[in-house]
């Protein structure tokens, strides 16, 4: 079983409660762990012991983040002195959009293949069409996933199987980002909300921004709830980062795929990038 599974209750229970700081027998105790396996088991998943990991959940933390990142956020030199390994992705992903026949016919003349696979974040429904990923959802439920994606694109023939371009796309989780190349995206959108997918796609592992900075970085400072729209649609999910887009406060709001689930994603985020640690073999 995958550890994300084992310890997502946990997650929850850091999530409502890192307020008051819970120590790590609380943590275990609320998933009924000692605490010498619960440490065992939850720091072989993030790369960090779960004390550190609450530490990156806290309000502090994300405004620190927020005020550290303010300026270079959008900078195109990804490369700040921390490792390079964990951000690879950033780098390396390109969006193809659709043209105006496949974005208004329901995919009629795609051939869309898909396959499900694990992540630490849980089972996913990853899809692709002979130009790229062109669906990318957590799948806590394997036939509401598949009809989403079906409902995305009503009449295109799709394929159960898994292919190179999946493949290559999924190595983003693994520790063998030596062997990924470009991942290419295909995707079908207005083209305001591919400029916003854009614009996540710049933000660098482990740091975050929030729906204000983003909407100035798409030039549209007065459309903050326009450009929160646009991240709630996005189809892509962690290739294109939108779990990285919190509050002004600091507070890490809602995700699509539930927020627990960002709550994960950011913390383990941070502990791949946090210079301390590096990123974890």
């Amino acid at each position: 079983m995958n550890n994300y599974d084992k310890i997502a209750t946990a997650i929850a229970y850091i999530n409502d409660n890192f307020r008051e700081q819970p120590d790590l027998a609380e943590m275990a105790a609320s998933v009924h762990m000692s605490p010498f396996h619960f440490q065992r088991v939850f720091s072989e998943w993030a790369g960090v012991t779960p004390k550190k990991f609450l530490q990156y959940l806290t309000l502090h933390h994300a405004k620190n983040v927020l005020k550290q990142e303010k300026a270079t956020v959008y900078d195109a030199a990804f490369e700040t002195g921390l490792s390079g390994t964990g951000r690879l992705h950033d780098l390396f992903i390109n969006i193809e959009s659709m043209t105006p026949g496949e974005y208004k016919n329901g995919g009629k003349s795609l051939h869309i293949n898909y396959s499900f696979a694990e992540s630490p974040f849980g089972n996913m429904l990853v899809a692709s069409t002979s130009k790229g990923i062109c669906f990318m959802a957590f799948a806590d439920n394997h036939e509401e996933a598949l009809q989403q994606l079906m409902g995305a694109f009503p009449n295109a023939q799709f394929t159960q199987m898994v292919d190179l371009i999946q493949q290559n796309a999924l190595y983003i989780f693994t520790r063998e980002q030596h062997r990924l190349s470009e991942i290419k995206l295909h995707l079908k959108g207005s083209a305001f909300q591919l400029k916003v997918w854009e614009a996540l796609l710049k933000i660098p592992m482990g740091q975050l921004t929030t729906y204000g900075q983003l909407a100035h970085a798409v030039e549209s400072p007065g459309a903050s709830r326009a450009v929160g729209t646009a991240v709630g649609q996005n189809p892509i999910a962690f290739l294109i980062p939108c779990h990285r887009v919190i509050k002004s406060t600091g507070e890490l709001g809602h995700y699509h795929w539930g927020d627990n689930r960002k709550s994960a994603m950011i913390g383990w985020e941070a502990a791949k990038t946090d210079p301390q640690h590096g990123y974890r073999e």
